[in-house]
């Protein structure tokens, strides 16, 4: 299959660089898979689509201030690191003065090469970061050294790890911002460098009316990498691979999956992240979700034959992107084409703080 057969011509404007004022005011698409039939509702409406029998899956990974912005430490010159990912420290001698050092896989910005031994400071002098060694274009593997833990500092120093197609100028008010609505109201387990963003429409009273309706949910964990803003760069699809990420399901959601599926209920994803939990586990465990923790690589793209979501509730997604490819598999390539083409001409916003889709 052919990358080129996900393109769509996207004019910028319709690229969402703030989220609306409130959480629940975004419009949602309605898409019914077996006919092709489109409406066009508010996410609010999402209860009148869903009964008392379906179980609403959530991802309650947690984005933390991922970004520092520092300079090196022979130079001067600027750098900046997107922390993605704690490695295990390795077998060398810690510097007996700082109370806290810690291993992590990076993405380096900087005018200059990364390489083993350079040395960069962050957060005012309070991290010391020492590149170990280059691992690919972009990656490297960092050893910190700092004073206090380090997600305090990162906390305290770091910025919001929001898309590139999100123009940000390090303006502080944007960054407060950020920090609140780059993140869904059920954030629980820190760990993701991008939000599972269709999560972020969710607000008290939209859970309160699908509680109403009996609509139980629960939730898994998978931290959202930078991968899943990887671009298919192959000519087929077939070629290319995903990132791993690591996931956790809990025993209570899996016997809220079995209860769900025994007593004739659909299962309702919402966001990629949960589709690629559930269905990484279910391909290795018989069509079941069984309580397990691990890294997920799965790539879904037609003609994927889904084993436990039913629904899917998403984000409008970047042109040949694996995102797109997932939802093709689930609604059908021609199908999400076009109603990609009825979203540009109806002017919904796209990408992470855009609108959504339900694919039914």
């Amino acid at each position: 299959m052919l990358t080129a057969d996900f393109y769509y011509d996207l004019p910028q404007e319709l690229i969402a660089q703030e989220p609306l004022p409130m959480r629940g005011m975004s419009r949602m698409m309605v898409l019914h898979r077996e006919t092709g039939e489109i409406e066009h509702r508010l996410v609010r409406d999402l209860p009148e689509y869903l009964t008392a029998k379906d179980l609403l899956v959530l991802n309650d990974t947690k984005v933390f201030p991922a970004r520092l912005q520092g300079v090196w430490a022979d130079t001067g010159g600027a750098i900046e690191l997107l922390l993605t990912e704690p490695l295990p420290l390795p077998s060398l001698t810690i510097e007996a003065h700082p109370q806290e050092t810690t291993c992590w896989s990076c993405i380096s910005g900087s005018g200059r090469g990364v390489r083993a031994g350079l040395v960069a400071h962050f957060a005012e002098g309070l991290i010391k970061a020492e590149i170990l060694e280059r691992t690919g274009e972009g990656v490297c593997t960092v050893l910190f050294h700092v004073e206090r833990p380090l997600m305090e500092l990162l906390h305290q120093f770091g910025q919001t790890p929001v898309p590139p197609y999100i123009r940000r100028k390090g303006d502080l008010a944007q960054e407060k911002a950020d920090r609140q609505r780059y993140q869904t109201i059920y954030a629980r387990e820190l760990g993701a460098v991008a939000a599972p963003t269709a999560g972020l429409h969710f607000n008290d009273a939209i859970f309160e009316a699908l509680t109403i309706k009996g609509v139980k949910r629960t939730a898994v964990t998978l931290h959202v990498g930078p991968g899943t803003f990887k671009p298919v760069k192959c000519d087929t699809v077939e070629m290319h691979k995903m990132d791993p990420e690591r996931y956790a399901v809990s025993v209570q959601t899996a016997e809220a999956l079995e209860i769900c599926k025994a007593e004739g209920g659909r299962v309702i994803a919402v966001g990629s992240t949960t589709v690629r939990t559930l269905e990484t586990i279910a391909s290795v465990n018989n069509g079941r979700v069984v309580p397990s923790e691990g890294s997920s690589s799965i790539f879904i793209y037609p003609p994927y034959s889904f084993k436990v979501v039913d629904v899917m509730l998403t984000n409008f997604h970047l042109p040949q992107s694996t995102l797109i490819m997932m939802v093709s598999a689930l609604a059908g390539r021609e199908i999400i084409m076009k109603a990609y083409q009825e979203a540009i001409k109806q002017q919904y916003r796209f990408f992470s703080y855009g609108d959504c889709m339900l694919i039914l």
